[in-house]
């Protein structure tokens, strides 16, 4: 995906000791669905950061968050001026 500059960045957790393989499965679908329904301007990534936990992140432009948020249910988000509540 390419990069994307300010708007919001959402996260999924995953834990455990399947956490990787669950957190880069779910990476690939993001993926999917964000060239299937068109949504533009946004960057994903996956990382650990501590062990047993690993984290999906996908910054959208502030034109794509509801589609995202919507359709995706992220556990938490962060905009330009820090974490809100889903």
């Amino acid at each position: 995906m390419s990069a994307a500059a300010g708007g919001i960045t959402f996260f999924w957790d995953f834990h455990g000791p399947r956490a990787e393989g669950t957190a880069r499965h779910f990476l690939r679908h993001l993926d999917e669905f964000l060239l299937r329904e068109g949504v533009g301007g946004c960057s994903t990534a996956v990382e650990q950061p501590r062990k047993g936990q690993w984290t999906v992140s996908c910054h959208a432009p502030a034109e794509s968050a509801d589609t995202v948020r919507r359709a995706l249910r992220p556990r938490r988000e962060q905009g330009d001026t820090g974490t809100l509540e889903p």
